[in-house]
């Protein structure tokens, strides 16, 4: 599940109109217009305890496996590198590489997921959710 976010065009018409700009060069407009238009994303709320996502960025891939309360372990990527695999971490969001951020997502194609200790990654390229299993309940009579 590729998407590719065009995140460039307009920029420059909309600079020369006097629009605030945020840190990837898009104005506030364009930002909310882009996080309505994404439909691959992976809502927090959507998320159970126990749910993994497999992540690929440009650069990486993360397992994420969901703790609950705002806490994942997170495996890959820029926490293999430091070799502190498996780490416990929040995820802030995602953004479009500049300040502004949408908080209410674990990932989506085309955005930068940004962990709670301020890890950025590069864009993200594909998203797997695989739901936990409902645990059979055994009844004893």
């Amino acid at each position: 599940m590729w998407k590719s976010f065009d995140l460039g065009d307009g920029a420059a018409q909309d600079a020369a109109r006097g629009l605030g700009m945020t840190g990837s060069g898009m104005t506030l407009e364009r930002v909310v217009e882009k996080a309505r238009a994404l439909d691959d994303e992976v809502r927090k709320e959507e998320l159970r305890v126990g749910d993994r996502l497999l992540v690929t960025t440009m650069n990486s891939r993360y397992t994420i496996w969901v703790l609950g309360g705002g806490h994942y372990w997170i495996w890959g990527g820029w926490f293999d590198r430091q070799k502190i695999s498996p780490q416990r971490v929040g995820i802030n969001g995602c953004t479009w590489g500049g300040s502004a951020i949408k908080r209410d997502i674990v990932a989506a194609p085309g955005l930068r997921m940004e962990f709670g200790n301020s890890v950025l990654t590069t864009r993200i390229r594909a998203v797997q959710v695989i739901r936990a299993r409902a645990r059979a309940r055994a009844e004893f009579n």
